[in-house]
Formats: structure tokens, sequence, C-alpha cells
């Protein structure tokens, strides 16, 4: 025969009821303590569907974000060419007055070439900005008179070294 059998073992069914005890208090522990953990998994799925949400928002703007990146590199390089041509044209025309400016600077030719235009007695050589109306007043004579004595001259058309005729005083 076995020796548990021959001896008294009262304990043994106390041990394990208190074993039994302590595995169903542990037990209604671990289901409240699940249950806990389930709400706030629950909860943190709320959270990380948020944080998804925000994420896709994030990556649409930045996706936005970086098409006017691009769009505004692409006007950068417009605009630059743009002052480029902008530049090339102002050059040109600066150095178009600036031959304007020294043709009116330079004495007035006669129209034979080389030498200066001289005025005889009663003769006027035209300058820049000069019109009928200033050429009379400063030597005297009135507007008519000019064109009587210039009949071929178009009086809106001088030219810089052209000789016209004085009216006599």
């Amino acid at each position: 025969m076995d020796t548990i059998s021959r001896e008294n073992n009262s304990m043994l069914p106390v041990g394990g009821i208190i074993v039994g005890v302590i595995a169903l208090l542990l037990g209604g522990y671990s289901a409240i303590k699940l249950s806990s953990v389930g709400k706030t998994l629950a909860a943190h799925e709320e959270k990380l569907a948020k944080v998804d949400a925000l994420e896709s928002q994030v990556s649409s703007t930045a996706a936005t974000a970086d098409k006017a990146s691009r769009d505004l590199a692409a006007l950068t390089r417009s605009t630059q060419d743009a002052f480029n041509q902008v530049g090339a044209a102002l050059g040109e025309l600066r150095a178009g007055v600036t031959k304007l400016e020294e043709s009116a600077k330079a004495p007035a030719r006669s129209a034979k070439g080389g030498a200066p235009a001289v005025a005889g007695p009663d003769e006027y050589i035209i300058k820049a900005g000069d019109t009928f109306a200033k050429i009379a007043r400063a030597h005297g004579a009135s507007i008519t008179d000019m064109q009587t004595v210039n009949p071929g001259v178009d009086s809106s058309k001088l030219k810089i070294g052209q000789k016209i005729k004085m009216p006599k005083k």
C-alpha cells in the first residue's frame, strides 16, 4: 500500500481548497484587469484613428506644400527670365538714348558733310528742342513772319542742323 493513504493527511484537502480559492481570486482579479485593459485599448484605438486621420491630413498638406514650392520655383524662373529680357531691352534703349544725346551735343554739320554748319546773315541753325515759337520769341519776330520767310519748311518737322531764314527786323 501507499504511504499517503496510510498517513493522516487532513491538511492536503485544506491546501487544495486554499490554492483553489487563491486561483479563483487571481482569476477574478485577472478578469477585472482584462476588462480594464479592454476599455483602455478601445480608448487607444479611438486615439489611434484620430492620429491616422491627422497623418493623412499632414501628408495631403505636405503634397500641397510641395506643389506650391514647385509652382513658386517655376514662377521665380519665369520672373527672372522676364527681368533678363527687360534688362536687355533697357540696355538697348539706353544705348539709343546715349546716341541721341551725343548727336544732340555734336555740332550741326552741313548737308555736304565734314564741316559744321554755319549760319549766314539772317539765317538760323536748328538745335535740339527748337520750335518756330521759341526761335521767333528769342529773335523778336512773330511765328507768322517765320512761316512767311520759310514757306517750304514744316514747323512740326524741324531737324537738328537744318538752316532756316530769319525775318528782317
